[in-house]
């Protein structure tokens, strides 16, 4: 072999060598890094196992094309800023949330990576976007709507209960934003004159509060129950459940989760849906797309659930204009 087919065999066989390694360092380099900010994982794992369904369906694979590092408050919402810096420090290359206040954690903690909400209140109100079709910034997602489904839901006390005349609105200082909590109250006091209904506002910091709470109710004569947003409530909703049960107070809440644990009756968007569809925003990102490109998304479809079993035990008659356009559980 002369000199210059040795050269020739040595570089065809370096690029034999190449390739294999070449290959694998593609690979490498196409696994996705996803970090899941929460606060609190325990109160809702559906929704969590919602979104990673959306990513099984767009063809992600956790350890072979994704990895999602997790961050959990486990209900202590103070801590959400610090393990947002946490995720920011380890360069994932997006940042997935459920609720607005992680959401406004994630965009304290950076202004460069994009960030993903799967059900924001009000992300206008809240700063986490300039505007629903051009958020501009680095944040996007899908919002909830709840300020303006407030009114509905007192309409469905009012004709389930229809000598109801005074509402108790149950409420954590916290538990949502300040400007959020004030949108909803807002939205609510108008309804409720229109309804004839009046409003008593009625506060539990921790779960420490929820029978103090409940007898300032008793106390007041309130003749049902509306419990705004929140993740202590969430995470305590077994036990909010029990005690409106006990007091005999009919309650509407904004996620079925409560009716699932036994609540009279919800109405809102269908969270699993937001959370499963949380993860085509996050495809997108991962594909290139920037969050101040893609429109925070509105709920089009929302569920009325209503709890059989509930209404009974409150000597309830259901009206059938109701029951016909509800998902009924016995």
């Amino acid at each position: 072999m002369d000199r210059l087919q040795r050269r020739d065999f040595l570089i065809a066989a370096g690029a034999l060598l190449a390739a294999p390694l070449a290959a694998e360092a593609q690979q490498a380099a196409k696994i996705a890094r996803i970090g899941y900010l929460a606060g609190d994982l325990a109160a809702g794992p559906h929704l969590h196992e919602a979104f990673r369904q959306g990513l099984r369906d767009l063809g992600y694979v956790e350890g072979r094309n994704v990895v999602i590092e997790y961050r959990d408050a486990e209900g202590k919402l103070a801590r959400l800023p610090a393990l947002a810096a946490e995720l920011v420090a380890l360069k994932v290359d997006v940042i997935m949330v459920g609720g607005t206040l992680a959401a406004l954690a994630a965009k304290q903690a950076t202004k460069t990576l994009p960030i993903v909400f799967a059900s924001a209140v009000d992300p206008v109100t809240d700063g986490l976007v300039t505007s629903l079709a051009r958020p501009s910034g680095n944040v996007t997602g899908l919002s909830a709507l709840s300020p303006e489904l407030v009114g509905k839901r007192l309409e469905l006390l009012k004709q389930t209960v229809p000598g109801v005349s005074r509402v108790a609105v149950l409420w954590q200082p916290g538990g949502l934003s300040e400007r959020t909590v004030k949108d909803i109250l807002k939205e609510a006091e108008v309804a409720a004159r229109a309804l004839g209904l009046r409003l008593q506002l009625v506060e539990a910091r921790d779960p420490a509060d929820f029978e103090r709470a409940f007898s300032d109710m008793t106390k007041v004569r309130a003749g049902a129950l509306i419990a705004l947003g929140g993740t202590m409530f969430l995470i305590e909703r077994r036990r909010l459940v029990d005690l409106a049960t006990k007091n005999r107070l009919p309650a509407v809440y904004g996620l079925r989760e409560y009716v699932d644990v036994g609540g009279l009756m919800s109405y809102g968007p269908n969270n699993v849906d937001l959370f499963r569809r949380a993860a085509t925003y996050v495809d997108k990102i991962l594909k290139g797309a920037k969050p101040a490109d893609l429109p925070v998304e509105q709920p089009t479809k929302f569920d009325l659930v209503i709890k059989l079993k509930a209404a009974k035990d409150l000597g309830l008659a259901i009206p059938s204009s109701l029951l016909q356009r509800a998902e009924v559980i016995q």
